[in-house]
């Protein structure tokens, strides 16, 4: 739900659909920032959300440790550092390896 915060009134809201911008919240992808692509529904199990982060990487979580953060791919917030975006260890390390220089 987005406000205004001067009037209090609601300007739009977001929907958990396929094609909206999502955050991850809990699990092993925590911090990630994807575009939702699938829903698997699993009655009497976990529902599976399929995901794709800009980079382009395809990675699946659980529906409870997602929460929908803007509309078609573009955030209604500002991201972390990285953009939610989660880099190999080989990409890791030479990141840090160059910022030391």
């Amino acid at each position: 739900v987005r406000l205004d915060l001067a009037t209090g009134k609601i300007l739009d809201h977001v929907k958990f659909e396929p094609g909206n911008a999502v955050m991850i919240s809990g699990g092993n992808n925590i911090g990630r920032v994807g575009v939702i692509t699938h829903v698997d529904k699993h009655p009497g199990s976990f529902e599976i959300i399929h995901l794709k982060d800009s980079a382009g990487h395809a990675f699946n979580t659980r529906l409870e440790n997602v929460f929908a953060i803007g509309k078609g791919n573009k955030p209604w917030i500002s991201l972390p550092k990285g953009n939610g975006i989660k880099l190999s260890i080989t990409d890791d390390r030479s990141l840090r390896m160059s910022k030391g220089k």
